[in-house]
């Protein structure tokens, strides 16, 4: 049986949030739409209160920004870029073109074609989320992607360096500093500064996730990755302290972020909820952990290792951090969710920074139908054939009479002119 001892705000109240949301995002994307880089202006005057002569920073600016980090900072982002690009690596060689001989004479084949501009967004105006670089850009660097645009919004009224030394780094061949759905309307719809790219990715808030949402279609996304979740799934192998610390560290992403714990005893959910708010009142990002934590977390009791996956599976969590006896079995069994913390010595702070996993991933459910970004989504896989003059004529005679069932008089032709003309 499962028992919630915490709850967060209902549906209803969230519906209603992300209605808000919808309406906002729609406006602003119709005005960049008609007005271009005069209303990117606006709303970065409006929201970020920035607006320098160019945001696209040049050669310069971005140079300055190198001499303003400690030379140990600038070897940091380096090593956590070369996990990244070293998993991404592994990822782009497991993805294959074929070509096989299907039938006598019929070869079919498949192409990995890297899509060839991505904009690359980096939230950045709560915090500087310099990791976010490197999942993006240097991912859709090792997949081969030829144009790569990335943006992030000012931090403290100016360009955060360590986000722009960190997108130099990655390969980023145009760089600006803008940020929200201005940002994101600005690379997919173009203006008259920004040339449009064919694909979006990056994580931000519900702002620019329903940016993506809405602008879908026009150009390609990565996934809908909005305020981050975290999933905690533990026993009694681990402690209230450890529990609350994970929880903490993932709800101080900000008020709209929900942190759940699952578990299979009442004594560590209870332990959990008492240490929360000892940690709250030490945290230096208490306020908006506390927020969150209030409004968003949840505490979840079950009686066994079935429930507790049957309930993580239909929360479809962004992050799952498992610290139970056999943690092993959540990997065997689960089916829902963006990434996998095994074991009580690792957590998501090491996939979200550095082990070389991506950090974007899905959000609000979506793990139910998609998995994170990585080096695959930027690549199309696009079929090819090639027949000989005698297999067009078998495989014409199945499609003839295939397209006449269906109808299709034009289609039926198209075999049939070929019938005529290689038939013997």
């Amino acid at each position: 049986m499962i028992r919630i001892l915490k709850q967060g705000i209902s549906e209803d109240a969230a519906a209603q949030a992300d209605a808000k949301v919808r309406q906002i995002v729609e406006g602003i994307l119709d005005e960049i739409g008609r007005d271009g880089d005069a209303a990117v202006r606006r709303y970065s005057e409006k929201f970020d209160k920035w607006s320098p002569p160019a945001y696209r920073l040049s050669h310069e600016e971005i140079d300055a920004c190198y001499r303003e980090l400690p030379e140990r900072t600038i070897e940091d982002i380096r090593f956590a870029q070369e996990q990244v690009g070293n998993f991404a690596r592994i990822q782009r060689e497991a993805l294959r073109d074929v070509e096989v001989e299907t039938l006598p004479g019929v070869t079919l084949g498949h192409k990995n074609i890297p899509v060839n501009s991505v904009g690359c967004y980096v939230p950045g105006g709560k915090y500087p989320l310099v990791a976010s670089a490197h999942m993006s850009v240097v991912t859709a660097k090792v997949a081969g992607v030829k144009r790569v645009v990335a943006t992030a919004p000012p931090y403290e009224g100016r360009p955060n360096p360590a986000i722009v030394v960190a997108m130099d780094l990655a390969g980023a061949d145009e760089i600006y500093t803008l940020g929200g759905v201005q940002a994101i309307a600005a690379m997919a719809l173009g203006t008259e500064s920004i040339a449009a790219v064919d694909m979006i990715v990056g994580p931000g808030n519900a702002f620019v996730a329903e940016a993506k949402r809405q602008l879908f279609g026009r150009i390609g996304i990565d996934l809908l990755a909005g305020p981050t979740e975290t999933l905690v799934i533990a026993d009694d192998s681990v402690d209230g302290e450890l529990c609350a610390a994970d929880l903490l560290g993932q709800a101080e992403h900000g008020p709209n972020s929900p942190a759940v714990l699952l578990t299979d005893s009442e004594q560590l959910a209870r332990d959990t909820m008492a240490e929360v708010e000892r940690q709250l009142k030490v945290l230096p990002t208490g306020e908006v952990a506390g927020q969150a934590w209030r409004d968003y977390g949840q505490v979840i009791v079950c009686d066994t290792r079935e429930e507790m996956v049957a309930e993580a599976d239909r929360l479809a969590s962004e992050h799952v951090q498992v610290m139970t006896r056999d943690p092993d079995y959540f990997l065997q069994n689960m089916t829902n969710y963006g990434a996998l913390f095994l074991g009580p010595e690792t957590n998501v702070s090491y996939g979200d920074k550095v082990i070389g996993t991506n950090h974007t991933l899905p959000t609000k459910g979506a793990a139910r139908y998609t998995g994170g970004l990585w080096v695959g989504k930027f690549i199309k896989t696009c079929t090819y054939q090639r027949i000989t003059p005698e297999a067009s004529v078998l495989v014409g005679e199945y499609c003839s009479r295939l397209c006449a069932l269906e109808g299709f008089m034009g289609h039926k032709e198209q075999a049939d002119i070929r019938l005529r003309r290689y038939g013997t």
